[in-house]
């Protein structure tokens, strides 16, 4: 394998267009990106002629229009190039029309309530800042998705927004520190963490099969206290599995780098080289697609759900974020002296009161069902959003609302006492494993995302909300006389007013708990709870002011998301009352009538049969707990299905529907550790866990 030949072999990349394009066309199109404006249907038309034979020498018969609609997945249909002739054949054509413009049928894509079910048109637009590529046999190509009437209907076309309302804030700061600036870029690198099984346990199990988690399973008896699985030696088929999916994603472009075990069993993780957002986006939604295919191949099934086993650590994606400029300067990048760093440390200030004023967009941003299982325990970050700066960073802000100057800490060299190992430099700050928003050197680690998020959600807000702290920034600096003494002002003015968001310890504990309620932070428990203040006033102020989503926008993804977790929490309910029904229950009866026999006859015999006995008697309660709870669930879950409104309907399933499957799953995992084996309907936790084997 010749790495240079895999990588991008089936992306209609720069290389191909600088070899495929006349020269006209490819700076045409180079201009256009550059400057944001639309590619004229004449350069799309040669564009769309060398892609088709391009795509074709592929294998290709057929092209998509690649979108990402609110499901969170991606949506392709597929055309075939074919055109008839007059003779009764056919050639292959593929027209600059068709490249800029496709009209897929959105009627049955969540659209919140913007149009009625049965208009059914709507628009894909050809991105061309991503590229496009082969996949399956079909030409894909990168595009966005809005409604015949122009709303939003899609993840990609904010986050391209959000990106643009980014890039002119900063270029407006940077021209006040005499930099000529034409674009500042978001950069982000998502860590992407699952589990993968045998295909044969995932194929037992109802609750994998629909929900992606196991809804019933009492705890194997051995998970992950023994920490041997992090970074340990890859089994076998693991490694197969993980140099295939290499292969896979090189070929497509996306820059996979690293590869190890994480904390739980079975439990795995993959993380890219940083690209642009929007392309990062891209190729993390090919990522989890390919994860999924190329599992399937090799006899196993890759789970992405948040917390797919209760008990040991659930799956989330680690979202890298960062800012530079078109010039190749990362502008969170502190350098040796970051005291001494003014325009670092306004674009760092810039972040915090960005986090702070708004917490809540952020959190909501990572809302899920399933994540709701996920955070505040386990490696994963608690609901309460607080920044992570470190002790250098947290001290030099400090000295600078103190009026003092920075007691610079000299770097130290590590040593380890082993003559023959190298020394090296010791990093000025640790890691927070518990923060929210950890900054990690050259950038903010956003640690709150579920395995199974789209990365567009989170980073649109991301920029939106750190472009309006630099359009304030922008606002004042403009007019000042003494631009480096307002700078250090504004520096200051802003960590005093905004260090409440910024907490360097223990984020599990009850004590921040405590300590965050009395700074004023949101303590967003739930999914519930966090989704109804995206449309609060100042957010959709914020919104609208940058062109990002317009109010209807706004209530339009606030209605999809709600509906999406009483869906998910419905499906998971209605999947646990059949599993109970027709397995749990019979197989739980089937033994006890078992143990009953087995007593019988075994006092027939003249000895005691207290342990059959008891048994048999700590199930028939179980059961008949489990058959009361059982009836309860059946009752709320109609009455959840019977509410209109959707902010009552996920608050229902939340506070009334979710504890009966609780009480339920508690009495089920108890008579599963009660029953023998043989009798149990579905795989255990240790079957699963460590179903992969050499």
């Amino acid at each position: 394998m010749v790495m240079s030949e895999i990588f991008g072999s089936l992306v209609f990349n720069d290389t191909v267009m600088q070899e495929r394009l006349p020269k006209y066309t490819y700076k045409e199109l180079m201009s256009c990106i550059a400057d944001n404006e639309p590619i004229s249907l004449s350069c799309a038309t040669v564009i769309a002629n060398a892609m088709k034979d391009w795509a074709i020498e592929k294998g290709c018969t057929h092209y998509t229009h690649w979108f990402q609609p609110m499901t969170g997945i991606t949506a392709e249909k597929h055309d075939a190039f074919i055109q008839p002739t007059s003779d009764g054949k056919v050639i292959m054509e593929f027209s600059g029309k068709e490249l800029i413009k496709g009209e897929p049928d959105a009627s049955s894509f969540p659209s919140g309530g913007i149009r009625a079910t049965f208009e059914a048109r709507g628009y894909t637009a050809w991105d061309p800042t991503s590229y496009a590529f082969v996949k399956d046999g079909t030409l894909c190509i990168p595009t966005a998705f809005v409604s015949y009437t122009g709303e939003v209907l899609d993840k990609k076309t904010p986050l391209l927004k959000s990106m643009n309302a980014l890039s002119k804030t900063a270029c407006r700061i940077l021209k006040l520190f005499g930099k000529n600036v034409k674009k500042v870029i978001t950069t982000v690198g998502p860590e992407q963490e699952y589990f993968l099984i045998d295909k044969s346990v995932y194929e037992k199990r109802k609750d994998l099969i629909y929900s992606g988690r196991t809804l019933f399973g009492a705890p194997a008896p051995k998970g992950q206290e023994l920490e041997d699985h992090y970074f340990g030696t890859i089994k076998q088929r693991v490694v197969k599995y993980m140099a295939d999916l290499d292969k896979e994603l090189w070929k497509l472009g996306v820059l996979a780098k690293t590869k190890h075990n994480e904390v739980a069993p079975a439990q795995h993780e993959l993380a890219p080289i940083f690209s642009q957002s929007n392309v990062a986006a891209d190729a993390n939604q090919l990522t989890m697609e390919m994860m999924k295919k190329v599992a399937s191949r090799h006899g196993m099934v890759c789970l992405l759900h948040e917390k797919p086993f209760e008990g040991v650590n659930g799956s989330g994606k680690h979202n890298n974020w960062s800012m530079s400029t078109d010039k190749g300067e990362n502008l969170l990048e502190p350098g040796d002296t970051p005291e001494d760093n003014a325009q670092f440390l306004l674009f760092l200030s810039a972040v915090i009161k960005a986090v702070d004023e708004y917490q809540d967009l952020l959190r909501l941003s990572v809302a899920s069902a399933g994540n709701d299982h996920r955070l505040g325990a386990n490696e994963a970050p608690p609901a309460i959003v607080s920044m992570f700066l470190g002790e250098e960073l947290d001290g030099i802000l400090t000295a600078i609302a103190e009026d003092r100057t920075y007691s610079k800490r000299a770097k130290c060299e590590y040593e380890i006492g082993v003559s023959s190992l190298p020394k090296f430099t010791k990093d000025s700050t640790d890691r927070n494993r518990t923060s929210p928003f950890a900054f990690t050197g050259n950038k903010f680690e956003f640690r709150m995302l579920g395995s199974t998020f789209s990365i567009s959600g989170p980073n649109i807000i991301l920029n939106t909300i750190v472009a309006e702290s630099l359009d304030q920034f922008a606002d004042r600096l403009e007019g000042a006389e003494d631009f480096m003494a307002s700078v250090k002002e504004l520096i200051k003015e802003t960590f005093i007013k905004h260090r409440r968001i910024i907490f360097n310890g223990n984020g599990y504990s009850d004590e921040w708990v405590k300590e965050a309620k009395k700074r004023g932070l949101l303590n967003l428990e739930s999914t519930p709870e966090a989704l109804p203040y995206f449309k609060h006033k100042k957010n959709v102020e914020l919104f609208e002011k940058h062109g990002i989503f317009s109010e209807l926008e706004v209530n339009s993804r606030t209605d999809i998301m709600l509906e999406n977790y009483s869906k998910v929490v419905n499906i998971e309910a209605l999947t646990m009352i059949d599993m109970a029904n027709k397995q749990i229950l019979p197989a739980v009866t089937t033994y006890v009538k078992e143990l009953a026999k087995t007593a019988l006859a075994t006092k027939e015999l003249g000895f005691e049969a207290t342990a059959q006995i008891e048994t048999a008697k700590k199930l028939t309660a179980l059961s008949a707990n489990a058959a009361t709870t059982l009836k309860k669930l059946k009752e709320k879950v109609s009455k959840a299905e019977s509410i209109v409104g959707t902010e009552e309907k996920a608050m229902f399933y939340r506070t009334d529907v979710i504890p009966y499957m609780n009480k339920l799953r508690k009495d089920a995992d108890e008579m599963e550790v009660n029953t023998a084996d043989k009798y149990w309907p579905f795989p255990t936790y240790g079957a699963i866990l460590f179903s992969v084997k050499d």
